[in-house]
């Protein structure tokens, strides 16, 4: 592997998703702004990227995610009415999402994640970036994202977040092989991709998550990769070939996570994300911890 030319700045996060699973709430309102807690899910994926760092970032959205746009603008009316009422403290809330340098590309067509991160090639140029996935939310406390920034300032290559799954669940991601010297560590060589392997094929029960760290040569693979799986642009089968390939920005490292993961793309996995962070809530947590085990423990009504 080489080594990058500078660390990474940039963070692309494609959201232009329908949200189908949870339908009718996502009909009119983005997926990615349905609250966890009091915040929209998109905010802590931007929050964890300038906590790493990276302070440039770029959406790649589709047709109806204007709202997240706005959401991300100021807004002169609600800021006017806040400072009146002299409430500092919501008015900070309101101005921290227009504190970040975000900016937006048109996805026009869905043609899988592969072709949503090629859509960012123009505002990310030659240098690595990070692909943050807007349904994996990573709680504050574990720092993942920046361990695999400082991977790949070290090794070079590609950087992909990796975490260990039930075997029977294997099928529902990209899955893993890695060089057998490194099973005991948790910064390991990947020398292969699956997407979405039948549980008998898997390589391991390692499953890539959304968080990457990629070097700039992925873009040529993308522009010239036939469609895969689905009829789509599989970004799983770019890394593929730049595990296997070899030169300037080949190589893939996998960095295997153990820490608290949220996937809120799925329904349960939202409620069981809201109230864990509910629980933890600054002003909110020791009051719903109190109904929350009273509830459980049948004495709520």
């Amino acid at each position: 592997m080489s080594e990058p030319t500078q660390r990474p700045r940039k963070a692309v996060i494609p959201v232009a998703g329908l949200g189908t699973r949870f339908l009718p709430a996502t009909k009119a309102v983005p997926k990615e702004l349905l609250p966890v807690v009091d915040r929209p899910a998109i905010e802590y994926i931007v929050e964890e990227a300038v906590r790493a760092g990276l302070t440039d970032v770029l959406m790649v959205t589709g047709r109806g995610k204007g709202a997240i746009e706005d959401h991300f603008d100021g807004h002169p009316e609600i800021e006017r009415a806040l400072e009146a009422k002299g409430d500092q403290a919501r008015l900070d809330r309101v101005n921290a999402t227009t504190e970040t340098e975000v900016h937006f590309v048109r996805q026009g067509v869905p043609k899988g994640l592969g072709h949503a991160v090629l859509c960012g090639r123009s505002h990310v140029g030659d240098e690595p970036f990070a692909v943050l996935l807007g349904d994996d939310m990573i709680d504050a406390r574990d720092h993942l994202l920046e361990e695999m920034i400082q991977v790949q300032a070290q090794r070079g290559g590609s950087v992909v977040a990796l975490m260990e799954v039930p075997r029977e669940q294997v099928n529902l991601y990209g899955c893993a092989a890695i060089d057998p010297a490194d099973e005991d560590s948790d910064v390991v060589r990947v020398t292969g991709l699956v997407e979405k392997p039948p549980v008998e094929d898997a390589p391991s029960n390692l499953a890539v998550i959304g968080r990457y760290v990629l070097h700039p040569r992925v873009f040529d693979v993308l522009e010239r990769l036939e469609p895969g799986r689905g009829g789509e642009i599989q970004l799983t089968d770019a890394l593929l070939e730049l595990a296997e390939a070899d030169g300037d920005g080949a190589g893939m490292t996998g960095v295997v996570f153990r820490g608290r993961r949220y996937d809120t793309g799925d329904r349960l996995d939202y409620l069981k994300a809201v109230v864990r962070l509910g629980r933890e809530h600054p002003e909110l947590g020791a009051d719903f911890s109190t109904w929350l085990d009273n509830f459980v423990a049948g004495e709520s009504r």
